[in-house]
Protein backbone atom coordinates (compact mmCIF):
# COMPACT_ATOMS: atom_id res chain seq x y z
CA UNK A 1 0.00 0.00 0.00
CA UNK A 2 2.74 2.24 0.52
CA UNK A 3 4.52 3.75 -2.25
CA UNK A 4 8.08 2.93 -2.61
CA UNK A 5 10.02 6.54 -3.01
CA UNK A 6 11.64 4.90 -6.27
CA UNK A 7 8.54 4.98 -7.83
CA UNK A 8 8.06 8.75 -7.03
CA UNK A 9 11.09 9.81 -8.46
CA UNK A 10 10.30 12.17 -11.44
CA UNK A 11 6.65 12.36 -10.94
CA UNK A 12 3.94 15.11 -10.77
CA UNK A 13 1.33 15.99 -8.43
CA UNK A 14 -1.42 19.11 -8.51
CA UNK A 15 -0.85 19.51 -4.92
CA UNK A 16 2.23 18.07 -2.18
CA UNK A 17 0.91 17.94 1.23
CA UNK A 18 4.05 18.56 3.95
CA UNK A 19 2.91 17.64 7.20
CA UNK A 20 0.53 14.48 7.97
CA UNK A 21 -0.80 15.58 11.76
CA UNK A 22 -4.57 15.91 11.50
CA UNK A 23 -4.32 19.02 9.91
CA UNK A 24 -2.53 17.81 6.76
CA UNK A 25 -4.33 14.62 6.88
CA UNK A 26 -7.76 15.92 6.39
CA UNK A 27 -5.85 18.55 3.66
CA UNK A 28 -5.17 15.58 1.57
CA UNK A 29 -8.44 13.51 2.02
CA UNK A 30 -10.47 17.34 0.95
CA UNK A 31 -7.89 17.97 -1.93
CA UNK A 32 -7.99 13.94 -3.30
CA UNK A 33 -11.61 14.30 -2.74
CA UNK A 34 -11.75 17.51 -5.27
CA UNK A 35 -9.99 15.66 -8.15
CA UNK A 36 -6.72 16.83 -7.25
CA UNK A 37 -3.99 14.50 -7.78
CA UNK A 38 -2.07 14.58 -3.79
CA UNK A 39 1.20 13.46 -2.11
CA UNK A 40 0.89 14.02 1.31
CA UNK A 41 4.11 13.29 3.08
CA UNK A 42 5.51 12.85 6.73
CA UNK A 43 8.51 13.00 8.55
CA UNK A 44 7.47 10.85 10.70
CA UNK A 45 5.21 8.72 11.47
CA UNK A 46 1.27 9.62 10.84
CA UNK A 47 0.22 12.01 13.38
CA UNK A 48 3.21 11.68 15.69
CA UNK A 49 3.58 15.66 16.74
CA UNK A 50 1.39 17.49 18.36
CA UNK A 51 -1.59 15.68 16.94
CA UNK A 52 -0.59 12.94 19.59
CA UNK A 53 0.55 14.88 22.45
CA UNK A 54 -2.53 17.70 22.87
CA UNK A 55 -4.98 17.66 26.02
CA UNK A 56 -7.53 15.73 23.66
CA UNK A 57 -10.54 17.84 24.29
CA UNK A 58 -13.08 18.09 21.71
CA UNK A 59 -14.48 21.63 23.93
CA UNK A 60 -17.10 23.76 23.36
CA UNK A 61 -15.06 26.66 23.49
CA UNK A 62 -15.06 28.08 26.63
CA UNK A 63 -11.94 28.87 26.80
CA UNK A 64 -12.13 31.34 24.13
CA UNK A 65 -14.49 33.36 25.98
CA UNK A 66 -11.44 33.89 29.13
CA UNK A 67 -10.35 37.33 27.43
CA UNK A 68 -6.86 37.26 29.62
CA UNK A 69 -6.32 38.86 32.82
CA UNK A 70 -9.17 41.07 33.24
CA UNK A 71 -13.11 40.06 32.73
CA UNK A 72 -13.28 43.48 31.01
CA UNK A 73 -10.79 42.88 28.44
CA UNK A 74 -12.97 42.49 25.78
CA UNK A 75 -14.50 45.63 26.44
CA UNK A 76 -11.45 47.80 25.57
CA UNK A 77 -10.24 45.38 22.74
CA UNK A 78 -13.82 44.70 20.68
CA UNK A 79 -11.65 42.99 17.92
CA UNK A 80 -10.43 40.26 19.98
CA UNK A 81 -13.80 39.59 21.10
CA UNK A 82 -15.22 39.09 17.39
CA UNK A 83 -12.20 36.75 17.10
CA UNK A 84 -13.22 35.21 19.99
CA UNK A 85 -16.79 34.61 19.34
CA UNK A 86 -15.51 33.26 15.71
CA UNK A 87 -13.40 30.66 17.55
CA UNK A 88 -16.59 29.70 20.02
CA UNK A 89 -18.47 29.14 17.13
CA UNK A 90 -16.33 26.83 15.39
CA UNK A 91 -15.85 24.89 18.36
CA UNK A 92 -19.41 24.36 19.04
CA UNK A 93 -19.71 23.51 15.40
CA UNK A 94 -16.99 21.04 15.72
CA UNK A 95 -17.99 19.29 18.77
CA UNK A 96 -21.57 18.85 17.07
CA UNK A 97 -20.09 17.31 13.91
CA UNK A 98 -17.39 15.51 15.67
CA UNK A 99 -20.05 13.60 18.18
CA UNK A 100 -23.19 13.18 15.57
CA UNK A 101 -20.96 11.92 12.53
CA UNK A 102 -18.02 10.18 14.92
CA UNK A 103 -19.36 8.96 17.93
CA UNK A 104 -16.77 6.10 17.75
CA UNK A 105 -13.84 8.59 18.23
CA UNK A 106 -15.28 10.75 21.34
CA UNK A 107 -16.31 10.02 24.52
CA UNK A 108 -18.47 11.97 26.79
CA UNK A 109 -17.48 13.58 30.62
CA UNK A 110 -18.82 15.66 32.91
CA UNK A 111 -16.85 19.01 33.69
CA UNK A 112 -16.70 20.73 37.14
CA UNK A 113 -15.69 24.27 36.86
CA UNK A 114 -15.33 25.37 41.06
CA UNK A 115 -16.33 29.39 41.47
CA UNK A 116 -14.35 30.66 44.22
CA UNK A 117 -14.29 34.52 45.47
CA UNK A 118 -10.69 35.22 44.19
CA UNK A 119 -11.62 33.57 40.72
CA UNK A 120 -12.09 35.92 37.89
CA UNK A 121 -14.86 35.34 36.58
CA UNK A 122 -18.19 36.17 38.67
CA UNK A 123 -20.99 33.22 38.46
CA UNK A 124 -23.25 35.36 36.27
CA UNK A 125 -20.48 36.06 33.40
CA UNK A 126 -20.11 32.32 33.59
CA UNK A 127 -24.05 31.76 33.09
CA UNK A 128 -23.66 34.55 30.55
CA UNK A 129 -20.47 32.92 28.73
CA UNK A 130 -22.68 29.25 28.34
CA UNK A 131 -25.74 31.52 26.90
CA UNK A 132 -23.41 32.59 24.69
CA UNK A 133 -22.06 29.40 23.06
CA UNK A 134 -25.57 27.62 23.23
CA UNK A 135 -26.96 30.53 20.84
CA UNK A 136 -23.60 30.44 18.95
CA UNK A 137 -23.60 26.41 18.21
CA UNK A 138 -26.26 23.82 17.02
CA UNK A 139 -28.85 22.36 19.48
CA UNK A 140 -28.42 18.65 19.00
CA UNK A 141 -24.89 18.03 20.89
CA UNK A 142 -26.61 20.13 24.47
CA UNK A 143 -23.83 21.75 27.13
CA UNK A 144 -26.34 20.01 30.06
CA UNK A 145 -25.10 23.01 32.07
CA UNK A 146 -25.98 23.78 35.49
CA UNK A 147 -24.57 24.99 38.96
CA UNK A 148 -24.08 23.04 41.69
CA UNK A 149 -23.75 24.15 45.34
CA UNK A 150 -21.03 23.40 48.16
CA UNK A 151 -23.02 20.28 49.32
CA UNK A 152 -23.35 18.99 45.92
CA UNK A 153 -19.54 19.16 45.53
CA UNK A 154 -18.92 17.93 49.08
CA UNK A 155 -21.26 14.63 47.93
CA UNK A 156 -18.84 14.09 44.45
CA UNK A 157 -16.05 11.68 44.79
CA UNK A 158 -13.35 13.90 42.52
CA UNK A 159 -14.80 17.15 43.48
CA UNK A 160 -15.24 16.28 47.24
CA UNK A 161 -11.38 17.23 47.42
CA UNK A 162 -11.37 20.51 46.01
CA UNK A 163 -9.60 22.94 47.91
CA UNK A 164 -11.41 25.37 50.08
CA UNK A 165 -14.90 23.74 49.28
CA UNK A 166 -16.04 26.18 52.16
CA UNK A 167 -15.29 29.06 49.69
CA UNK A 168 -16.79 27.93 46.72
CA UNK A 169 -19.35 30.40 45.19
CA UNK A 170 -20.91 28.01 43.01
CA UNK A 171 -19.63 25.31 40.69
CA UNK A 172 -20.37 25.38 37.07
CA UNK A 173 -21.17 21.77 35.69
CA UNK A 174 -21.64 20.63 31.40
CA UNK A 175 -20.90 18.26 29.06
CA UNK A 176 -17.51 18.09 27.72
CA UNK A 177 -16.29 15.83 25.36
CA UNK A 178 -12.84 13.82 24.55
CA UNK A 179 -11.18 12.43 22.05
CA UNK A 180 -9.93 8.63 22.90
CA UNK A 181 -8.03 8.11 20.21
CA UNK A 182 -6.75 11.33 17.85
CA UNK A 183 -4.10 9.71 16.45
CA UNK A 184 -6.54 7.39 14.72
CA UNK A 185 -8.66 10.15 13.81
CA UNK A 186 -5.86 10.96 11.52
CA UNK A 187 -5.49 7.95 10.48
CA UNK A 188 -8.83 7.22 9.45
CA UNK A 189 -8.51 10.54 7.10
CA UNK A 190 -5.14 9.63 5.90
CA UNK A 191 -6.40 5.79 4.90
CA UNK A 192 -9.01 7.84 3.06
CA UNK A 193 -6.84 9.68 1.11
CA UNK A 194 -5.30 7.02 -0.02
CA UNK A 195 -8.98 5.54 -1.11
CA UNK A 196 -9.59 8.66 -3.48
CA UNK A 197 -6.15 8.45 -5.35
CA UNK A 198 -3.50 10.11 -2.87
CA UNK A 199 0.09 9.14 -2.70
CA UNK A 200 0.68 9.06 1.29
CA UNK A 201 3.80 8.05 2.65
CA UNK A 202 5.26 8.53 6.18
CA UNK A 203 8.85 8.90 7.14
CA UNK A 204 9.38 10.66 4.87
CA UNK A 205 11.68 13.90 5.18
CA UNK A 206 11.27 16.76 3.00
CA UNK A 207 15.33 17.96 2.19
CA UNK A 208 14.62 20.64 -0.95
CA UNK A 209 12.01 22.92 -1.92
CA UNK A 210 12.76 25.24 -4.77
CA UNK A 211 10.59 26.83 -7.79
CA UNK A 212 11.10 25.60 -11.31
CA UNK A 213 11.76 27.21 -14.37
CA UNK A 214 7.66 27.17 -15.30
CA UNK A 215 6.80 27.93 -11.97
CA UNK A 216 6.01 24.70 -10.10
CA UNK A 217 7.47 23.37 -7.21
CA UNK A 218 10.51 21.10 -7.18
CA UNK A 219 10.58 18.75 -3.82
CA UNK A 220 13.34 16.82 -2.98
CA UNK A 221 12.22 13.80 -0.71
CA UNK A 222 14.26 11.08 1.01
CA UNK A 223 13.17 8.01 3.24
CA UNK A 224 13.42 8.44 6.59
CA UNK A 225 14.19 4.95 7.42
CA UNK A 226 16.84 4.56 4.22
CA UNK A 227 18.44 7.98 3.63
CA UNK A 228 20.21 6.71 1.11
CA UNK A 229 17.12 6.87 -1.28
CA UNK A 230 15.58 9.90 -2.34
CA UNK A 231 13.74 11.28 -4.88
CA UNK A 232 12.51 14.20 -7.09
CA UNK A 233 8.97 15.20 -7.39
CA UNK A 234 6.99 17.97 -8.62
CA UNK A 235 3.82 19.87 -7.80
CA UNK A 236 1.87 23.19 -8.40
CA UNK A 237 1.34 23.95 -5.25
CA UNK A 238 2.78 23.09 -1.82
CA UNK A 239 0.34 23.32 1.28
CA UNK A 240 2.77 23.26 4.50
CA UNK A 241 0.83 21.78 7.38
CA UNK A 242 4.19 20.84 9.13
CA UNK A 243 2.84 22.37 12.50
CA UNK A 244 5.79 23.39 15.03
CA UNK A 245 7.86 22.82 11.48
CA UNK A 246 6.45 25.41 9.31
CA UNK A 247 8.87 27.93 9.32
CA UNK A 248 11.37 25.26 8.71
CA UNK A 249 10.00 24.05 5.79
CA UNK A 250 8.98 28.09 4.66
CA UNK A 251 12.50 29.09 5.07
CA UNK A 252 13.54 25.84 2.81
CA UNK A 253 11.76 28.00 -0.12
CA UNK A 254 13.26 31.35 -2.03
CA UNK A 255 12.66 34.03 -0.91
CA UNK A 256 12.53 33.73 2.64
CA UNK A 257 9.37 34.13 4.51
CA UNK A 258 8.47 36.13 8.04
CA UNK A 259 8.33 33.83 11.18
CA UNK A 260 4.56 32.33 11.16
CA UNK A 261 4.81 29.99 14.27
CA UNK A 262 5.07 30.77 17.89
CA UNK A 263 5.67 27.51 20.18
CA UNK A 264 4.36 27.28 23.21
CA UNK A 265 5.11 23.77 25.10
CA UNK A 266 2.74 21.68 27.06
CA UNK A 267 3.10 18.35 28.99
CA UNK A 268 0.22 16.20 31.36
CA UNK A 269 0.46 13.64 33.68
CA UNK A 270 -1.67 10.25 33.89
CA UNK A 271 -2.28 9.22 37.12
CA UNK A 272 -4.49 6.62 38.89
CA UNK A 273 -7.27 7.64 40.89
CA UNK A 274 -10.20 6.11 42.78
CA UNK A 275 -13.03 3.78 40.10
CA UNK A 276 -15.96 6.27 41.46
CA UNK A 277 -14.20 9.08 39.83
CA UNK A 278 -14.56 7.81 36.70
CA UNK A 279 -15.54 10.28 33.88
CA UNK A 280 -15.99 12.78 36.03
CA UNK A 281 -13.38 16.13 35.28
CA UNK A 282 -12.37 19.62 36.61
CA UNK A 283 -11.95 22.82 34.06
CA UNK A 284 -10.49 25.66 35.64
CA UNK A 285 -7.74 28.10 35.46
CA UNK A 286 -4.15 27.80 37.06
CA UNK A 287 -2.41 30.29 39.75
CA UNK A 288 -1.44 32.02 36.41
CA UNK A 289 -4.64 32.43 34.71
CA UNK A 290 -4.34 29.77 32.47
CA UNK A 291 -6.75 26.97 31.72
CA UNK A 292 -6.53 23.61 33.62
CA UNK A 293 -7.71 20.46 33.25
CA UNK A 294 -8.23 17.06 35.43
CA UNK A 295 -9.62 15.04 32.81
CA UNK A 296 -10.91 11.29 32.93
CA UNK A 297 -9.46 8.83 30.24
CA UNK A 298 -10.10 5.23 30.12
CA UNK A 299 -10.39 4.63 33.93
CA UNK A 300 -7.07 6.82 34.45
CA UNK A 301 -7.37 10.63 34.98
CA UNK A 302 -4.31 13.33 33.26
CA UNK A 303 -3.94 16.87 34.39
CA UNK A 304 -2.11 19.52 32.53
CA UNK A 305 -1.10 21.62 30.30
CA UNK A 306 1.70 23.69 31.03
CA UNK A 307 2.30 26.55 28.65
CA UNK A 308 5.56 27.75 28.44
CA UNK A 309 7.40 29.34 25.23
CA UNK A 310 9.46 26.80 23.90
CA UNK A 311 12.99 27.67 21.83
CA UNK A 312 14.47 24.10 22.30
CA UNK A 313 15.06 21.27 19.67
CA UNK A 314 11.75 20.77 17.80
CA UNK A 315 12.80 17.29 17.22
CA UNK A 316 12.98 16.24 20.70
CA UNK A 317 10.50 17.76 22.58
CA UNK A 318 9.67 15.19 26.19
CA UNK A 319 8.76 15.89 29.62
CA UNK A 320 11.06 17.86 31.69
CA UNK A 321 11.44 16.85 35.51
CA UNK A 322 11.23 20.31 36.77
CA UNK A 323 7.57 20.52 34.48
CA UNK A 324 6.40 17.84 36.29
CA UNK A 325 6.89 19.77 39.39
CA UNK A 326 5.07 23.07 38.19
CA UNK A 327 2.33 20.47 37.33
CA UNK A 328 2.03 18.76 40.55
CA UNK A 329 1.56 21.62 42.66
CA UNK A 330 -0.63 22.91 40.49
CA UNK A 331 -2.63 19.77 40.72
CA UNK A 332 -2.54 19.43 44.89
CA UNK A 333 -3.35 23.48 44.84
CA UNK A 334 -6.57 22.59 42.95
CA UNK A 335 -6.99 18.79 44.59
CA UNK A 336 -5.00 18.57 47.63
CA UNK A 337 -6.71 15.59 49.02
CA UNK A 338 -6.01 13.77 45.51
CA UNK A 339 -3.32 11.29 45.23
CA UNK A 340 -1.17 13.36 42.96
CA UNK A 341 2.23 12.83 43.34
CA UNK A 342 5.76 12.33 41.16
CA UNK A 343 5.36 8.61 43.00
CA UNK A 344 1.69 8.08 42.06
CA UNK A 345 2.63 8.61 38.21
CA UNK A 346 1.95 6.79 35.79
CA UNK A 347 3.24 8.44 32.59
CA UNK A 348 3.57 11.87 31.17
CA UNK A 349 3.60 13.52 27.26
CA UNK A 350 5.03 16.66 26.10
CA UNK A 351 4.27 18.41 22.51
CA UNK A 352 4.34 22.21 21.23
CA UNK A 353 1.44 24.24 20.02
CA UNK A 354 2.29 25.15 16.37
CA UNK A 355 0.10 28.97 17.54
CA UNK A 356 0.33 31.72 15.13
CA UNK A 357 3.16 34.02 15.81
CA UNK A 358 1.92 37.80 16.80
CA UNK A 359 3.84 40.34 18.20
CA UNK A 360 0.76 41.63 20.36
CA UNK A 361 0.34 38.23 22.13
CA UNK A 362 3.99 36.62 23.52
CA UNK A 363 2.72 33.22 23.66
CA UNK A 364 0.77 33.12 20.35
CA UNK A 365 -2.52 33.88 18.94
CA UNK A 366 -4.89 30.49 19.37
CA UNK A 367 -6.96 31.89 15.91
CA UNK A 368 -6.71 29.75 13.11
CA UNK A 369 -4.30 30.98 10.82
CA UNK A 370 -4.43 30.32 6.93
CA UNK A 371 -1.24 31.98 5.58
CA UNK A 372 -1.16 32.70 1.36
CA UNK A 373 2.66 33.20 1.40
CA UNK A 374 2.25 34.42 -2.43
CA UNK A 375 2.87 37.75 -0.66
CA UNK A 376 5.90 36.80 0.15
CA UNK A 377 7.16 35.69 -3.13
CA UNK A 378 6.04 32.11 -2.99
CA UNK A 379 3.17 31.37 -5.53
CA UNK A 380 0.90 29.01 -4.70
CA UNK A 381 2.57 27.87 -1.72
CA UNK A 382 -0.09 28.10 1.88
CA UNK A 383 0.62 27.08 5.51
CA UNK A 384 -1.28 26.49 8.40
CA UNK A 385 -0.79 27.84 11.77
CA UNK A 386 -3.02 27.13 15.23
CA UNK A 387 -5.77 24.54 13.77
CA UNK A 388 -6.44 22.19 17.17
CA UNK A 389 -7.67 18.91 16.14
CA UNK A 390 -11.44 19.56 16.10
CA UNK A 391 -11.61 22.14 13.82
CA UNK A 392 -9.33 19.65 11.41
CA UNK A 393 -12.57 18.53 8.96
CA UNK A 394 -12.99 22.71 8.60
CA UNK A 395 -9.49 22.91 7.86
CA UNK A 396 -9.28 20.58 5.23
CA UNK A 397 -12.01 22.60 3.47
CA UNK A 398 -10.54 25.57 3.56
CA UNK A 399 -6.88 24.97 2.52
CA UNK A 400 -8.62 22.90 -0.54
CA UNK A 401 -10.94 26.40 -1.48
CA UNK A 402 -7.71 28.19 -1.81
CA UNK A 403 -5.50 25.77 -3.81
CA UNK A 404 -8.66 25.04 -6.07
CA UNK A 405 -8.38 29.01 -6.55
CA UNK A 406 -5.07 28.73 -8.06
CA UNK A 407 -4.99 25.41 -9.32
CA UNK A 408 -7.48 23.20 -11.00
CA UNK A 409 -7.48 19.83 -11.17
CA UNK A 410 -6.36 16.50 -12.74
CA UNK A 411 -8.32 14.40 -12.03
CA UNK A 412 -11.89 13.07 -11.25
CA UNK A 413 -13.77 13.99 -7.85
CA UNK A 414 -14.58 11.48 -5.63
CA UNK A 415 -16.92 11.59 -2.28
CA UNK A 416 -14.56 11.39 0.85
CA UNK A 417 -15.73 9.53 3.83
CA UNK A 418 -15.68 10.95 7.90
CA UNK A 419 -16.95 7.35 8.99
CA UNK A 420 -14.60 5.55 11.86
CA UNK A 421 -12.19 3.24 10.19
CA UNK A 422 -12.97 -0.15 11.58
CA UNK A 423 -10.53 -3.71 12.06
CA UNK A 424 -12.08 -6.61 10.63
CA UNK A 425 -14.31 -8.79 12.61
CA UNK A 426 -12.26 -11.64 14.59
CA UNK A 427 -13.60 -12.63 17.98
CA UNK A 428 -11.33 -15.68 18.32
CA UNK A 429 -8.44 -13.20 18.84
CA UNK A 430 -7.40 -11.95 22.50
CA UNK A 431 -7.33 -8.71 23.53
CA UNK A 432 -3.47 -6.86 23.66
CA UNK A 433 -4.44 -5.68 26.80
CA UNK A 434 -7.31 -5.84 29.14
CA UNK A 435 -7.02 -2.08 29.99
CA UNK A 436 -8.27 -1.28 25.97
CA UNK A 437 -9.96 -3.94 24.81
CA UNK A 438 -10.70 -2.73 22.10
CA UNK A 439 -7.50 -3.75 20.12
CA UNK A 440 -7.05 -7.15 19.54
CA UNK A 441 -3.66 -8.89 18.06
CA UNK A 442 -5.91 -9.88 14.73
CA UNK A 443 -6.27 -6.10 14.85
CA UNK A 444 -2.41 -5.63 15.32
CA UNK A 445 -1.57 -8.00 11.99
CA UNK A 446 -4.02 -5.82 10.32
CA UNK A 447 -2.70 -2.65 10.96
CA UNK A 448 0.56 -3.95 10.12
CA UNK A 449 -0.42 -5.28 6.71
CA UNK A 450 -2.17 -2.56 5.66
CA UNK A 451 -1.57 0.55 7.78
CA UNK A 452 2.09 1.78 6.71
CA UNK A 453 3.79 1.58 10.05
CA UNK A 454 7.64 1.08 10.08
CA UNK A 455 8.04 -0.18 13.52
CA UNK A 456 6.47 -0.89 16.58
CA UNK A 457 6.12 2.22 18.04
CA UNK A 458 4.01 3.48 15.64
CA UNK A 459 1.63 0.12 15.61
CA UNK A 460 1.02 0.63 19.69
CA UNK A 461 0.72 4.21 19.80
CA UNK A 462 -0.69 5.11 16.47
CA UNK A 463 -2.37 1.87 15.14
CA UNK A 464 -3.78 0.37 18.28
CA UNK A 465 -3.82 2.65 21.19
CA UNK A 466 -1.99 0.53 23.51
CA UNK A 467 0.55 2.57 24.01
CA UNK A 468 -1.89 5.24 25.95
CA UNK A 469 -2.59 2.43 28.31
CA UNK A 470 -1.26 2.61 32.02
CA UNK A 471 1.06 0.27 31.19
CA UNK A 472 2.13 1.80 28.02
CA UNK A 473 1.95 -1.32 26.61
CA UNK A 474 5.30 -2.24 27.73
CA UNK A 475 4.70 -5.52 29.29
CA UNK A 476 3.18 -6.82 25.70
CA UNK A 477 5.66 -4.91 23.70
CA UNK A 478 8.00 -8.40 22.69
CA UNK A 479 4.47 -10.50 22.11
CA UNK A 480 3.40 -7.67 19.78
CA UNK A 481 6.44 -7.67 17.75
CA UNK A 482 6.11 -11.09 17.20
CA UNK A 483 2.81 -11.45 16.40
CA UNK A 484 3.37 -8.90 13.64
CA UNK A 485 7.29 -10.33 12.91
CA UNK A 486 6.02 -12.62 10.02
CA UNK A 487 3.73 -9.53 8.25
CA UNK A 488 6.78 -6.85 8.86
CA UNK A 489 9.77 -9.23 8.00
CA UNK A 490 11.22 -9.37 11.19
CA UNK A 491 13.61 -11.74 12.19
CA UNK A 492 14.15 -12.81 15.87
CA UNK A 493 17.27 -10.09 15.97
CA UNK A 494 15.06 -7.86 15.08
CA UNK A 495 12.07 -8.53 17.44
CA UNK A 496 14.51 -7.82 20.10
CA UNK A 497 15.73 -4.69 19.05
CA UNK A 498 11.99 -3.34 18.50
CA UNK A 499 11.46 -4.42 21.96
CA UNK A 500 13.94 -2.67 23.30
CA UNK A 501 13.45 0.07 21.28
CA UNK A 502 9.57 0.65 22.31
CA UNK A 503 10.36 -0.06 26.35
CA UNK A 504 13.24 2.55 25.94
CA UNK A 505 11.04 5.28 23.67
CA UNK A 506 8.32 4.92 26.44
CA UNK A 507 11.00 5.75 28.98
CA UNK A 508 12.63 8.58 27.16
CA UNK A 509 9.21 10.12 26.33
CA UNK A 510 7.22 9.43 28.77
CA UNK A 511 8.61 8.73 31.61
CA UNK A 512 7.48 5.50 32.16
CA UNK A 513 9.49 3.56 34.69
CA UNK A 514 6.61 0.32 35.63
CA UNK A 515 7.24 -3.37 34.99
CA UNK A 516 8.13 -4.31 31.11
CA UNK A 517 7.77 -7.72 31.82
Amino acid sequence: MRTQLSELNGATFDVAVIGAGVNGASAAQHLAAAGFRTLLVEQNDFASGSSSRSSRLLHCGLRYLAPGASPWEFAFHPSRLMTALGMARQAMQARSQMVRETPERVRPMTFSYPIYRETPYSPWQIDLAFWILRSLGPKDVPLDYKRLSRADAKARPLLQWLRDIDQLKGIAQFREYRFDWPERIAMDAVLDAARLGAVVRNHTALKGLERGANGDWRLTLADGLDNSNEANVTARAVVNTAGIWIDRVNHMAEPKTGRRITGTKGIHCMFQLPPDCADEGIATMNRDNEPFYCVPWRGLHYVGPTETLYDGDIDDIRPEEEEIDWLLAEAKNLLPGAPFSRANMLFAWAGVRPLTYDPAQPKGARSRELHDLSGDGLDNMFALTAGPIMTHRSAGKLLTANVANRVRPSGTPGVLSHAAGKFPENTNSPVIDDAWPEATFADLRHAAEHEMPANLIDLLFRRSGNGWTASMAAPMAERAAREVAQVMGWDEARIQAETTAYRAHVARQHLWHGKDD
